[in-house]
């Protein structure tokens, strides 16, 4: 049996404001491609298959059009909710949809009920486990502690009694969790989100100990930590602390013995990450950053005074800069300027936050374009009268 293991679609997800959908679409199109390259029998989706609960016109849309595509495809499909997603939306009419290939498990009284699947070596029991969140199933469950661990540790007491009652049947499991093995150098991604409880969120792979293949959800990252247990990542990077990341989805060959196989299937790269550093001028100048002029940029400035309009700078170089940051240290806030109460005009409070903050005075024509703002917020009795209109550039 060949499955295709990917996961945390976040579909309606932006990138810094820049809209993702038309490249998640994009995505569905080569996961489709791929289904019928590879002779693909089963696409498992470990969770997070919108960025929100309740998902934008768009994003439901989208992953509609995708389950039909895939429902027509040679595969079969399971998926789960991850902890973006809405167990009831998501889950809504899942007994009718698995009539059509296509099998959603939302709901934790699933857990333990396998979709079961053939191939030339016999049976194979997809146990597809939802976001299980500690505090919900703490009491239905009667667990011991609160916490991944002890929800995932249940779960799997659960589809060991089933698989006890299917001999010869292989197992694969999809689960939304944050998994790490010993010394498993597992780092988080800046666009996920925390599912720590009480400060723990890790749960061991030990958890899934005689499963034949874990696929599993929730990192940004791909990882293997153990040749039978895996995370695929997200098919795009929705930060750029995944600007070093290979996105795409494992490719697992499951013979009569377990997992024989395993391959990445690389995913497009709409547009490539870059995260640039140093002055404005060796940014604009350096001859060696031009292949990074169409990507989408996470720009720090080493400049030791900010730069007068450095967004605007940098975008005609590089069009798609999106963050803008800098490495001198802000002054404290001890050392901005004193309240009005010590005789300062508004103007004068004004300016020096602005050398303050920038390490140099504002230029004559900004210094007006601050008395004009200054004056525009002032009631009548509080206008700067050292100042007056005609001095204001046309």
């Amino acid at each position: 049996m060949r499955i295709l293991h990917t996961s945390d679609w976040h579909l309606g997800r932006s990138f810094h404001r820049e809209g993702m959908l038309g490249h998640q679409a994009a995505y569905v199109d080569h996961l489709l491609e791929v289904v019928e390259s590879e002779h693909v029998d089963l696409v498992v989706v470990a969770g997070d298959i919108y960025d929100r609960a309740l998902p934008q016109v768009d994003a439901v849309r989208l992953a509609d059009e995708t389950l039909v595509r895939l429902s027509r495809s040679r595969a079969r499909v399971v998926l789960t909710t991850g902890n973006h997603d809405s167990a009831q939306r998501l889950g809504f009419s899942s007994r009718l949809i698995d009539a059509a290939g296509v099998h959603i498990r939302a709901d934790v009284s699933s857990v333990g009920t396998p979709v079961l699947l053939d191939d030339e070596h016999g049976p194979v029991a997809v146990y597809g486990l939802p976001y299980l969140d500690p505090d919900a199933v703490r009491e239905p469950w009667s667990l011991s502690g609160r916490s991944h661990e002890a929800a995932l540790t249940e779960a799997m007491v659960r589809v060991r009694r089933d698989l006890a009652g299917r001999p010869g049947t292989r197992s694969v499991v999809l689960a939304h969790a944050f998994v790490a093995g010993p010394g498993a150098d597992v780092a988080p991604s800046d666009s996920e989100r925390d599912i720590s409880v009480g400060g723990v969120s890790i749960v061991p792979t030990s958890v899934f100990t005689g499963v034949d293949y874990t696929a599993l959800g929730h990192l940004h990252g791909r990882h293997t930590l153990t040749e039978t247990v895996r995370y695929s990542g997200s098919p795009l990077a929705y930060s750029f602390s995944e600007t070093d990341h290979l996105k795409g989805s494992w490719l697992v060959d499951l013979g009569a013995a377990g997992v024989s196989t395993c391959a990445f299937v690389e995913a497009p790269v709409p547009r490539p990450l870059a995260r640039l550093h140093g002055t404005i001028d060796e940014l604009l100048d350096d001859p060696r950053l031009a292949q990074h002029e169409q990507s989408w940029v996470q720009a720090t400035l080493a400049d030791a005074h900010r730069p007068a309009q450095a967004m605007e700078r940098l975008r005609r170089r590089f069009p798609h800069t999106l963050v803008l940051g800098f490495d001198a240290v802000a002054p404290s806030i001890g050392t901005l300027p004193a309240a009005r109460s010590q005789g300062r005009s508004d103007h004068d409070i004004a300016t020096e936050f602005i050398t303050a903050m920038r390490g140099e005075a504002p230029s004559a024509a900004e210094g007006m374009l601050l008395r004009r703002a200054v004056d525009s917020c002032c009631e009548d009795a509080d206008v700067d009268t050292l100042f007056t209109l005609a001095e204001v550039p046309a």
